[in-house]
């Protein structure tokens, strides 16, 4: 089994946990904890020589580093602290402006990418420029991906024009965008209505998914509608998975359950059953049939709950950055 870095640091994780060691993930965002949980949650067994793997490529990192630096100059003054004068630790932090407040670039950069579409939907392409140029590059790609492309375009241009932006701008600009945030209601939910829905019904089954829909066209078609392009489901593969990345997510399936699916969805999607199989290697492919045909007809909700499985696991290596769906077209 191949093991992401995430799945290797949970391994990691559990093996120090296990000899009785207590690691401070406290310096971990609160998303990169609730990964790291989620990971150790889902990680099936491993072999002990797949362990020794592990632990062999995680010792062999920490030889490579050879000294760790504070995260930051707050970083370095809480080090410091009782090394040099009150009065130099406080001079250090007006001048640097740690005020003892989180950087709203830090904040920014901790957000999910769907709530800082919102934050700077309405501002100027220069505006949106400067944000982006501020915070993780990840997560302002992120953000860009999530933009429609005339938009996308014109801010990728403007942040070619900020190199003479004056520091006081950005430093207002980013004020602007901590008051916005402070003054937003806090929700409930993590995610919108349409998301909500939509992670509901994907896991739903298919005669009841569309007549929830129908119903819901009755009453408001627009919100349908949104709904129907945030489900993904087994008979969406062969419109939103590339052809490439099927091996992947055959690796992230068990076995008995990806015959299950492939079984029960050679009846009712046919042709997402032939894109799966005639794009991994031929060999597995015929032991896969072999199997499909030894297991005879699957029970209609045996079948459903395979396939929303096989869905599942795409959904997981779309979020680990493993695999990416094509965008669905409006």
């Amino acid at each position: 089994m191949t093991l992401t870095r995430r799945q290797k640091a949970a391994v990691v994780l559990r093996l120090l946990l296990e000899d009785g060691l207590a690691p401070d993930l406290t310096g971990l965002s609160a998303h990169q904890q609730a990964t790291l949980a989620q990971e150790m949650g889902q990680l099936k067994p491993i072999t002990r020589d797949e362990l020794q793997s592990v632990v062999g490529e995680f010792l062999g990192e920490l030889e490579e580093l050879g000294l760790s630096f504070p995260k930051g100059l707050g970083d370095a003054l809480e080090k410091l602290s009782g090394h040099i004068s009150d009065e130099v630790a406080q001079n250090l932090r007006q001048e640097a402006g740690l005020n003892g407040q989180t950087s709203i670039w830090d904040l920014l950069s901790e957000m999910e990418p769907e709530a800082i579409v919102p934050l700077i939907d309405g501002e100027s392409a220069e505006i949106c420029a400067v944000i982006l140029s501020k915070i993780k590059v990840g997560k302002a790609a992120d953000v860009l991906g999530l933009l429609p492309g005339a938009r996308a375009r014109r801010i990728t241009f403007a942040i070619s024009q900020t190199s003479g932006i004056s520091p006081v701008l950005v430093d207002q600009i980013g004020e602007s965008l901590r008051v916005r945030i402070e003054n937003t209601p806090v929700s409930a939910f993590t995610k919108d209505p349409v998301a909500r829905l939509g992670d509901i019904l994907n896991s739903t089954a298919a005669a009841t998914r569309d007549d929830l829909l129908s119903s819901l066209d009755e009453t408001d078609e627009g919100f349908a509608n949104q709904v129907r392009k945030a489900i993904f489901t087994f008979a969406h593969i062969t419109e939103r998975v590339s052809a490439r990345d099927i091996p992947a997510i055959t690796r992230e399936v068990d076995g008995d359950v990806l015959v299950r699916a492939l079984a029960a969805g050679s009846e009712t999607y046919p042709d997402v059953v032939s894109f799966i199989l005639e794009n991994m290697s031929k060999r597995m492919a015929d032991q896969l049939r072999d199997s499909m045909s030894e297991m005879g007809a699957v029970p209609e909700r045996d079948g459903e709950i395979a396939m929303t499985d096989v869905v599942m696991a795409i959904r997981k290596l779309e979020s680990d950055g493993e695999i990416t769906l094509i965008a669905q077209e409006e």
